[in-house]
Order: structure tokens, then C-alpha cells, then sequence
């Protein structure tokens, strides 16, 4: 009799499924190549100008895949442990890596080069996020979700925040995207913790402060022309 229980988290990768994972590594490691090398020359801090939409978009993609693929390992090891898993993963990272495309469209109609307040603003804003009942839920829900199309939505939701401080810093700037790298797959693979939320909360919205009353002290930030 054939077993039609779901896959669990104590169900064996099947081998299809590790090679799916790796896969998933593999291209993420090839994005940050990618995207690190697009990127070379083009970090002008809040000054930053975007250029042509197909010279950001192809920059925003490779970046996504950079930054939010590794997050999602946990939920590709999920999908890992069925029959199907190397179709069943394929189609996830496409559908998750165009959701995030998808974004890239409102982030290129409304960025504009600005300055150090709008940045502070915006840092500090995405602080107050992390600590709303919405971030909470959409942070859940990323963890744990394994439809493709409701993690995606769901990991928009929890990052969001924490993308527009990275954009408003200056989205062509290494350092601060292996900053929001970092947090944003910590966030994904490891529970809610409020000793350690609330601190990165609070350290997020000084930061912002520290943007708008001294932008000087924050070295990239500010265009060196």
C-alpha cells in the first residue's frame, strides 16, 4: 500500500533533494558574483542614480536571488523530502525569484537620488517595523509557509521593511547589502527571539537618528563628489 503522507522534517532527503539543495546554494553563490560585479562602480550613496530599467533590473535579479535564496534553504529542505523534489524546488526558486523581480518594478518607478534625511527617515521607519504585529505575522508565516506563491508573499511582507533601509543607504553599496543579507536570512532560519529582535530593532532606529543628525560619521553614505 502506497503512503501518501506529506513529507516531514524527519523524512529522509531523497537524493533528487539534496542535489536541489545544493542547487539552490550554488545559484545563490552565483548571483553574489554576479550581482557584486554589475555593482562594481555604480555606489554613489544616497546619490545613487539607477540609470536605464534594464541596467537596474539586471542588477535588482542576481541581487534577490543573492540575498533572499539563502534564506529559503530551510523551506527548499522542505520540499527536499518528496519524490519530486528537483522539479518541485526548481519551480519555487523560479516562482519566489519573480516575485521579488516583480518588486524591483515600484523600486525603480519610485527611487529617486535623495538625501541623507530621506534615508534616516526611511532606516528609522523600517526599525518601528520590526517590532509591528504585521512584521510578526508575515515572519512567521515565512518560516513556515511551503506553497512557493504564499512563502514569496509572505517574505516580501517580513523583509520589505528592511530592503527600502538597504535601497535608501545606497542600493549599489556592498557593504550594506551583506548587512541586510545577513539579518534577512538570520530572520528566516531562526524563530522570533525578543531579547535579540528588540535590540536589532532599537540599533535599526538609532541608526536612522545617526543618519540625520550626523550623516558625515557614516562612511558611503554620502556621495564623495
Amino acid at each position: 500500500m502506497l503512503d501518501h503522507r506529506p513529507p516531514t522534517l524527519s523524512t529522509p532527503v531523497t537524493r533528487s533533494g539534496a542535489i536541489a539543495v545544493v542547487a539552490t546554494l550554488a545559484l545563490a553563490a552565483a548571483c553574489w558574483l554576479a550581482a557584486l560585479r554589475r555593482m562594481s562602480g555604480m555606489d554613489n550613496g544616497v546619490a545613487t542614480d539607477l540609470g536605464s530599467f534594464g541596467a537596474f533590473i539586471a542588477v535588482w535579479v542576481p541581487m534577490m536571488a543573492a540575498m533572499m535564496l539563502p534564506g529559503a534553504v530551510p523551506t527548499v529542505m522542505r520540499r527536499a523530502r518528496s519524490v519530486s523534489a528537483a522539479r518541485s524546488v526548481a519551480l519555487f526558486d523560479v516562482l519566489y525569484l519573480a516575485v521579488w523581480a516583480v518588486v524591483g518594478i515600484p523600486v525603480y518607478a519610485l527611487y529617486r537620488p535623495h538625501g541623507t534625511v530621506t534615508a534616516g527617515v526611511l532606516v528609522i521607519s523600517a526599525g518601528i517595523y520590526e517590532l509591528t504585529p504585521m512584521k510578526a505575522r508575515c515572519r512567521r508565516r515565512c518560516r513556515t509557509a511551503a506553497g512557493s506563491g504564499e512563502f514569496a508573499f509572505a517574505c516580501v511582507g517580513s523583509s520589505i521593511a528592511l530592503m527600502a533601509a538597504f535601497i535608501a543607504l545606497g542600493l549599489m553599496s556592498v557593504t550594506w547589502m551583506v548587512i541586510a543579507a545577513v539579518v534577512l536570512v538570520v530572520q528566516k532560519v531562526f524563530p522570533a527571539q525578543h531579547l535579540v529582535d528588540m535590540p536589532v530593532a532599537l540599533a535599526i532606529v538609532a541608526f536612522g537618528v545617526l543618519a540625520l543628525a550626523t550623516p558625515q560619521s557614516i562612511p558611503g553614505l554620502m556621495s564623495s563628489m
